[in-house]
């Protein structure tokens, strides 16, 4: 979340932040309730220092021997003015509190200013799509003629929007999950930690994703605990109120989960194949680091990414999400798309974002520095790196032969007993 005295000192500049944001603040409502909030605490603290001279007063009167029974009695009254106040003060305290949550974080400046997908500059294109001599097909039929995906089943299972691989499908799967972990492990310097797929409130409040947008989540009926919609909601609430040493600093953690979705408000898009699930498999990468070098890091966090597409050879372009088109914690954030024949389009299979201090302030990540008095949050970061359901779906589509079937990547045979291509 914001700070509230970043946003109280420089109201005009977050009010334009908001505004490229596309997001709606009831300002006057935020000016009142801080003006209510400072006239209530000008006047408990008057009530405050009132009730600390009189006691003063009411002890000498005693060493004395006066008698300071009516001096007691008034006091009475100003106690009980004081705990008035002090729940007007919570009260007005609370809302203020609501509305700051309520306000997504502040665009970086190098991000660009926009209204949504169609304002998001390219950064760079990575590979030549395939020339094929055929009618492409989606990877839903490429899957289901070789017999290793079937959506009817999944559905019969579990509803629409579920995915039931078989065969070398479901060893494909796991493939591409062992093969993006020992990349980011062996190579990029990642940590390995495997969390809990249920969280509780706060670990969801603290990456960002309560209080706004509970009806993307799935809640656990009759608990207040959620299925982790990523890795990142557990990963990142791994140091949840804790005071790191700077000589920690850059933490790295990679983990594959399941990752479940409700996709509110998104009925009628990718209904068919692995594009939007309700339950996928995914990758993650998180950074904790100094504010100082966030984006640096940010950087080599998208060639983390993008490596496991070079690897795969599959063709990708890489752009930078707008104001309009951020992620709600989102500072600045990269996504990386890859190339879909079937359709002809690029597709997310990737977004890598700085989140600077915003979630570490929400989630209590702070750290110290050596020398030097109290403390400062960190930097956390996070990014796909990749979404496995998506990255099957590109491999089925970009490796597609006329015959029907499918040759697996160099880099992916080892982890498929020296398979070389998928037939049925």
């Amino acid at each position: 979340m914001l700070e509230i005295k970043l946003v109280r000192e420089n109201l005009e500049f977050v009010q334009t932040a908001m505004q490229n944001r596309g997001t709606a603040i009831d300002w006057e409502a935020f000016q009142k309730q801080d003006i209510r909030r400072k006239s209530i605490l000008s006047e408990l603290e008057a009530l405050r220092h009132q009730r600390n001279t009189v006691s003063d007063q009411v002890a000498q009167m005693k060493r004395s021997g006066e008698n300071a029974d009516a001096v007691i009695a008034n006091m009475r009254d100003v106690s009980q003015a004081i705990k008035s106040l002090e729940k007007k003060l919570g009260d007005s305290e609370s809302a203020i509190g609501e509305m700051i949550m309520a306000m997504p974080n502040i665009p970086h400046a190098s991000v660009p200013v926009g209204k949504d997908e169609n304002d998001n500059p390219e950064v760079k294109r990575v590979g030549e799509p395939p020339r094929l001599a055929f009618e492409p097909l989606p990877h839903w039929t490429i899957g289901e003629n070789l017999g290793i995906l079937d959506f009817a089943r999944a559905a019969k299972i579990a509803g629409a929007r579920f995915p039931l691989y078989l065969g070398v499908g479901a060893r494909l799967e796991r493939a591409l999950i062992n093969f993006m972990l020992d990349l980011h492990t062996g190579e990029h310097g990642f940590k390995e930690v495997l969390p809990p797929f249920i969280v509780n409130r706060k670990t969801m409040t603290g990456t960002g994703q309560l209080p706004k947008f509970a009806e993307d989540l799935f809640k656990l009926e009759g608990l207040d605990y959620f299925l982790i919609p990523t890795a990142e909601v557990p990963v990142t609430n791994i140091h949840q109120e804790e005071i790191l040493d700077e000589s920690q600093l850059p933490i790295y953690y990679t983990a594959y989960t399941p990752c479940f979705r409700s996709e509110a408000g998104s009925y009628g898009k990718d209904t068919r194949g692995l594009i939007r699930q309700h339950q996928f498999n995914k990758v993650e990468l998180v950074k904790f680091t100094r504010p100082e070098t966030s984006y640096d890091e940010l950087e080599s966090l998208l060639e983390s990414a993008e490596t496991v597409l070079r690897r795969l050879e599959l063709p990708y372009r890489v752009i930078t999400l707008c104001t309009g088109d951020m992620g709600f914690s989102s500072a600045k954030t990269y996504d990386i798309e890859v190339w879909m024949p079937a359709q002809g389009v690029y597709r997310e299979i990737s977004s890598c974002s700085n989140f600077e201090e915003f979630q570490a302030r929400r989630a209590g990540i702070r750290f110290k520095e050596k020398g030097k008095k109290g403390t400062r949050l960190v930097h956390t970061l996070n990014g796909s790196g990749l979404a496995v359901g998506r990255t099957l779906a590109a491999l089925l589509e970009n490796c597609q032969q006329e015959d029907g079937t499918v040759v697996i990547p160099k880099a992916l045979r080892p982890y498929l007993g020296g398979m070389e291509k998928i037939a049925s």
